[in-house]
C-alpha cells in the first residue's frame, strides 16, 4: 500500500525549496510565494499536514491489523519528502510487485486526481522495470464514511457556538481552482467536474447534518492575479453574509482532508479574523481525517480491490481515479 499525499515542509530552511516544487512551472509571482512562505513561517516553517498525514497511517495500519490485513503501508509524496520517486524506489528493493495507492484527495480534477496519475507514472518510470504495478483507489468524495464523518464535525462544530447556533450559516469551502482547469472534461465528458463533486458532497453531508441552508465558496487562491478562479473567496463571503446580516458562520473545509496549512491560515486564522471583526460568532469544523472512520474508509476501499466487495458511495456522479500505472480514467485525458 503506498499512502501518496502532498508533502510539505518540516523546518524554515525546506519552505521556499518546498513552495518552488509546488508552483514549478504555474507563473506564481515570487511575491505570492513570499507570502505563503510567510504562512509557514507563522508556524515555525513546519506544515501541519506531515503529523496528520502520520497520524493517519497509524490509524490505517491499526484498521488493517485489527481486520487481519498484512498489508505493509508505505508513504511518498509530490512535493517533498519522502518523495514518491524514493518511495517506489524503496518498494521495489523491498521486492513489492504490485500495489494500491491511496491518494488524500477525494476529488477529481487536475491537483485532486490527474496529477497523482502523473506522479504515478513518473516514479515509475524512475524505478524502471522492477518498479511495482500502482494501482489507485477511486475518488471517494461521497464514500458514506467520508459523509458521515464530516457531517458529525459540521454537528460539533454548531456545538461550539452555544446560543449563537441557531443564527449560523453553514460554509462549505474547497481549494479553489482556475476556472479554465475547472471547465475541462471530467470522467464523464461533461465539465465542471470538480465543482460538481464539491457541490455533490456539500450536499450530502448537509443533509446528514440535518441542515437545509448552507453556501459553497473556494479559498486558497494562487497563480497570476489576472487569472479567473472559482468564486467566491471564503472572506469575501463572510463579508456579504455580515452585510445581509447572518450573525455567526459554522466553517466546513469539506475540499481538505486534514489540517494543511490553507486550513489552519486560511481558516483559523484569516476567515476567522474576518468575522470576529465584523462581530460574527465562527466555528470551523474538523476535517475527516481526523475520524476513525477515515482508516476504516481507506481499508473499504482497499476491499474493493482484493476482496471485489460492493463499491459504496451515495452519489449518481460517475466513480472515477482508479486506473493502474498512471493511466487515465477517461477517454481523451479526464479533467
Amino acid at each position: 500500500m503506498l499512502f501518496l499525499s502532498f508533502g510539505g515542509p518540516e523546518g524554515p530552511e525546506e519552505v521556499r525549496p518546498f513552495l518552488e516544487n509546488v508552483t514549478r512551472g504555474r507563473g506564481v509571482p515570487p511575491e505570492r510565494l513570499d507570502e505563503v512562505a510567510q504562512h509557514y513561517l507563522h508556524f515555525g516553517g513546519v506544515s501541519p499536514i506531515n503529523r496528520l498525514n502520520k497520524d493517519v497511517m497509524a490509524a490505517l495500519r491499526s484498521e488493517l491489523d485489527a481486520q487481519g490485513r498484512e498489508l505493509p503501508v508505505y508513504f511518498g509524496n509530490r512535493n517533498w519528502h519522502p518523495m514518491v520517486e524514493d518511495t517506489v524506489a524503496q518498494m521495489a528493493d523491498d521486492g513489492v510487485r504490485r500495489a494500491l495507492v491511496f491518494a488524500t484527495s477525494a476529488w477529481g480534477g487536475y491537483s485532486g486526481c490527474k496529477q497523482y496519475h502523473e506522479d504515478i507514472a513518473r516514479a515509475r518510470e524512475s524505478v524502471g522495470g522492477r518498479a511495482p504495478d500502482l494501482v489507485k483507489l477511486r475518488q471517494f468524495f461521497d464514500h458514506p464514511l467520508f459523509v458521515a464523518a464530516n457531517a458529525d464535525a459540521v454537528r460539533a462544530a454548531y456545538a461550539e457556538l452555544g446560543e449563537r447556533a441557531d443564527q449560523a450559516r453553514l460554509v462549505f469551502t474547497a481549494h479553489s481552482i482556475p476556472l479554465s482547469a475547472d471547465e475541462r472534461p471530467g470522467a464523464d465528458g461533461r465539465p465542471r467536474w470538480y465543482s460538481r463533486q464539491v457541490a455533490e458532497a456539500a450536499r450530502l453531508v448537509a443533509e446528514e447534518a440535518g441542515v437545509q441552508t448552507y453556501d459553497v465558496v473556494w479559498q486558497s487562491r494562487s497563480g497570476p492575479p489576472q487569472v479567473p478562479w472559482l468564486e467566491p473567496d471564503i472572506c469575501d463571503h463572510l463579508e456579504d453574509l455580515h452585510a445581509k446580516g447572518v450573525g455567526s458562520v459554522v466553517v466546513s473545509p469539506i475540499g481538505f482532508v486534514s489540517d494543511h496549512l490553507e486550513v489552519v491560515w486560511d481558516l483559523d486564522n484569516e476567515a476567522e479574523e474576518t468575522a470576529r471583526e465584523r462581530g460574527m460568532g465562527f466555528a470551523r469544523a474538523a476535517t475527516a481525517g481526523t475520524d476513525p472512520r477515515f482508516a476504516k474508509m481507506i481499508v473499504e476501499l482497499i476491499a474493493e480491490h482484493t476482496d471485489d466487495a460492493p463499491m459504496c458511495k451515495l452519489s449518481q456522479l460517475r466513480a472515477a481515479g482508479s486506473t493502474t500505472n498512471g493511466a487515465l480514467c477517461a477517454p481523451g485525458g479526464c479533467c
